[in-house]
């Protein structure tokens, strides 16, 4: 009996017969970055995670790759790639190191879209080319030890003094702190706003790493994305100029909510990534793993355990790629994007238990790439909106359709 056809289904992106339409341009960026992946990156991932440092090598590489300003148009030095390519790139990243795929989503999602979506020209043109070019990399400033969730709840304040802005407060959490040169931060511009717990009166800043009356606080060490870097933005009287407003005041919650709905298929990305690692990982070890004399691969309990990763997988690819294309195509995509990413952050952390389950007790140590999986796919149900926010903005939508 041959207990493994020749028929197969692949499941990966990438397979011969392009079963997911990618453009030739789009394949050939995966595939590079496939490659590069295979080649570099997964040899550095244990490392990273175990040192929980920041991949500044892999950076610099992938600056020399064009991956720092994919998505940035290349009027402003980037590459001019669509919004899809770039999942790609997060996806083939994320399958052999979740750390950097989220450094690189962090810097492109959070920094350099806004900047593209609601900046002047004047600050295109400042900051677009030298965030493209690897020169400077970018961090978001949202999360705020009272404002989690409850994004609208910032209370960090600016308050206009002659030519500049006055910021005071801090934010927490913010992946790339310690790294970036380039920051874009939240506050409040109207505090009869907040006294009425408005979300109108929060404005967005653009500001550089050596702000006056701006520091970084400790670094956090965290459960996984160990390699990616995460600190705290401290505003004491930190001085930013009025031209560094980013779009128009009052209007910060409306540019990071429009932010973070982009920000969400890419989180999908990177889950879907962890998922297709952990996936691969798991049936490399099935069908070389010999119990009771022959590969566990042939007793069902595993092979279940795979076919729910395989469908899951699957299902998953197909809504990340479609949030992706409708947000190409400038139709609304703000629900799809919830679901792909509660979806495939929950398809995550499934794939990798089961991941570690395949492994046994092999899969409980550091020797197998499977439990390093496990602990960066938690943040996929975090970061970006937890899976109940994302509940939230799905029942909406819905309930909204059908009054």
């Amino acid at each position: 009996m041959n207990t493994f056809p020749s028929q197969s289904y692949p499941v990966d992106a990438l397979s011969a017969n392009n079963p997911w339409g990618l453009s030739e341009a789009q394949a050939m960026i995966a595939e590079m970055v496939k490659e590069y992946a295979n080649d570099v990156v997964a040899g550095r991932a244990k490392a990273i995670d175990a040192e929980q440092r920041f991949p500044t090598e892999t950076f610099a590489d992938m600056s020399d790759m064009g991956l720092l300003g994919l998505v940035i148009p290349e009027a402003y030095g980037g590459s001019g790639a669509d919004y899809l390519s770039y999942c790609l790139v997060i996806e083939q990243l994320a399958r052999v190191c979740a750390s950097t795929a989220l450094g690189l989503a962090a810097h492109t999602s959070l920094v350099c879209l806004p900047i593209t979506m609601f900046g002047s020209d004047a600050q295109k043109k400042a900051y677009l080319p030298r965030l493209a070019s690897g020169e400077s990399l970018g961090a978001y400033g949202l999360t705020e030890p009272n404002a989690g969730s409850d994004s609208g709840g910032t209370q960090t304040t600016a308050v206009k003094e002659g030519d500049a802005y006055v910021l005071n407060g801090s934010k927490i959490f913010i992946t790339n702190a310690n790294v970036a040169n380039i920051f874009i931060a939240t506050a409040r511009t109207s505090q009869a706003e907040a006294d009425a717990k408005s979300t109108r009166g929060i404005s967005a800043f653009i500001f550089e790493r050596d702000t006056p009356g701006f520091s970084l606080g400790g670094k956090d060490e965290k459960l996984g994305m160990r390699g990616s870097d995460w600190g705290t933005l401290q505003f004491d009287g930190a001085r930013i100029p009025a031209d560094n407003l980013l779009g128009a005041p009052g209007e910060g919650f409306k540019y990071f909510m429009q932010t973070l709905d982009s920000g969400r298929i890419s989180i999908g990305a990177l889950a879907l990534g962890i998922a297709q690692g952990a996936y691969e990982a798991s049936l490399k070890y099935a069908k070389e793993r010999q119990q009771f004399g022959k590969p566990i691969a042939e007793f069902q309990a595993i092979q279940f355990m795979l076919a729910d990763m395989a469908t899951d997988i699957t299902a998953a690819r197909h809504l990340v790629y479609h949030a992706a294309r409708l947000r190409m195509s400038g139709a609304p995509f703000g629900t799809q994007a919830s679901m792909a990413k509660l979806f495939a952050s929950e398809v995550a952390m499934r794939t990798t238990t089961n991941a570690v389950q395949i492994h046994g007790g092999y899969g409980y140590t550091k020797d197998f790439p499977v439990e390093r999986y496990f602990r960066d796919a938690k943040l996929c149900e975090i970061g970006e909106g937890t899976s109940e926010i994302q509940r939230m903005v799905i029942a909406r939508s819905v309930l909204k359709a059908f009054s």
